[in-house]
């Protein structure tokens, strides 16, 4: 008589490693996800940028708003809500700006940049204490 079928043992020790496997994968890849969308912000914050020195060219001053230029104010894929802050210039600029997105709805557990920031001289900030914040 010829066995065709799994035993109860190899079912459970094939069970077994499928959970340990799935132990670690799901972790790993939640953080993947989280890191992912920090793209995001990135596409939003560089659009405004963008949108802000064509604002500048043609008015000389950078805008206060971001009804001004035309811009939203959550990121394209809603991971982010955006805001124009003009900060005061210490660089020698004639005008200043900083956009920042803030992480809201399934990003907002990315605590290790919950705030990614933009001026207008490019420089790249972040809050939370994350060290890769930016590519």
């Amino acid at each position: 008589m010829v066995n065709r079928g799994f035993s109860l043992i190899e079912l459970l020790i094939a069970l077994t490693i499928l959970a340990i496997v799935a132990a670690f994968a799901v972790p790993s890849y939640g953080a993947y996800v989280t890191e992912t969308r920090r793209s995001d912000a990135h596409i939003a914050l560089i659009r405004v940028a963008q949108q802000q020195e064509q604002f500048h060219s043609l008015n000389s001053n950078y805008a206060t708003a971001l009804t001004d230029l035309g811009a939203a104010g959550q990121s394209a894929q809603g991971y982010y809500t955006l805001s124009l802050a003009n900060v005061g210039c210490t660089t020698g600029y004639v005008g200043c700006f900083q956009v920042t997105a803030t992480a809201v709805g399934a990003q907002a557990s990315d605590t290790a940049c919950a705030t990614l920031s933009l001026d207008q001289s490019g420089l790249r900030s972040a809050t939370g204490g994350g060290t890769e914040c930016w590519p």
